[in-house]
C-alpha cells in the first residue's frame, strides 16, 4: 500500500505548485511584473541584465570591451593586484536588473530567488565546478546572521552544490570577527576591515585538506571579502580557491 502513496507524492507536489500559481501568479524576479515561470525575468528586465561573456580577464572575470583575438589576457588590475583566489566568475555586471535581483534576495527576503540565481551561476561557473572538490559559501558573522536570519551566500551555494554533485561545506569557514559595513570604504579600507575576519575551524580542516574549493557569494565588489576568505581557506589546507558570484562590480574600464 505504500508504493502507490509514494508514487503520488510528485503528482501532489505538481498539483500544489499549480494551485499556488493560480493564487500567487509568478512575477519577474527584478521588477515584479507578471511572468510565465517563477523566478523568470520579464523581457524588459532580461534586456537590462548585462551578462558577462568572453572575452574577460581569467583571474577577476571582468569583461573586456574588445576581442583582440590573441587568446586570454589579464586585466591591468589582475597584473597590478593579483587576487588570492585563482579565478573569479560572475553571471552579470552589478547594475540595473542584476542589482535589483540581488537586493530583492538580500533585503526584501525574496528567498525564492536563490534557486533561479543559483541555476544561472552554475551554468556560468561550469568550468570551475568541473574542477572543484567542494562548495563553500562566504559566511556571515553570527550577529549579522541573527539580524538578517539567513545567509544569502549559503542559499546560493547549496543548490549549486546539489546540482553539481559536490559536497556543500558551510561549516568549513567561519566569520570570527564582526566587521563594519563595507559600503563607502575604499579598496584599501575594505581589505583592512576584513583582516583576520575569517578562520577555518579545527573541525573544518579535514574537509579542506588537499581539496579545490569553490567559494560562493552574491556580489564581488573589490574582491576584498573573497581575498580574505580565500586566504583563510588556503591556510586551512585547501590547495586552491576559485570564486563564483551572481554579480560583479567592474573595476576596470570596459
Amino acid at each position: 500500500m505504500r508504493a502507490p502513496l509514494l508514487a503520488s507524492v510528485p503528482a501532489f507536489r505538481s498539483l500544489l505548485r499549480h494551485a499556488l500559481g493560480l493564487v500567487y501568479p509568478p512575477t519577474c524576479a527584478a521588477c515584479g511584473a507578471a511572468t510565465a515561470d517563477p523566478g523568470a525575468l520579464c523581457p524588459t528586465c532580461w534586456t537590462g541584465l548585462r551578462l558577462i561573456e568572453a572575452p574577460y580577464c581569467p583571474r577577476y572575470g571582468t569583461p573586456f570591451a574588445l576581442d583582440l583575438g590573441i587568446g586570454p589576457l589579464l586585466s591591468p588590475r589582475a597584473i597590478a593586484e593579483p587576487p588570492v583566489f585563482g579565478r573569479g566568475r560572475a553571471v552579470a555586471l552589478y547594475d540595473g536588473t542584476a542589482r535589483e535581483i540581488v537586493h530583492r534576495l538580500k533585503y526584501e527576503d525574496r528567498l525564492d530567488l536563490a534557486v533561479p540565481m543559483a541555476r544561472m551561476m552554475a551554468a556560468r561557473g561550469r568550468e570551475l565546478l568541473a574542477e572543484a572538490d567542494c562548495v563553500v559559501p562566504v559566511p556571515l558573522h553570527r550577529w549579522r546572521l541573527f539580524r538578517r536570519r539567513f545567509n544569502q551566500a549559503a542559499l546560493l551555494a547549496r543548490p549549486i552544490a546539489r546540482s553539481s554533485g559536490l559536497p556543500f561545506e558551510p561549516g568549513a569557514l567561519k566569520r570570527v570577527r564582526a566587521t563594519r559595513s563595507q559600503v563607502g570604504l575604499s579598496r584599501a579600507g575594505r581589505a583592512a576591515n576584513l583582516q583576520g575576519a575569517f578562520r577555518v575551524p579545527e573541525a573544518g580542516r579535514p574537509r579542506l585538506q588537499g581539496r579545490r574549493v569553490l567559494l560562493v557569494d552574491d556580489v564581488t565588489t573589490t574582491g576584498a571579502t573573497a581575498n580574505a576568505a580565500a586566504r583563510a581557506l588556503l591556510r586551512g589546507g585547501a590547495t586552491a580557491v576559485d570564486l563564483l558570484t551572481f554579480a560583479l562590480v567592474a573595476q576596470d574600464p570596459l
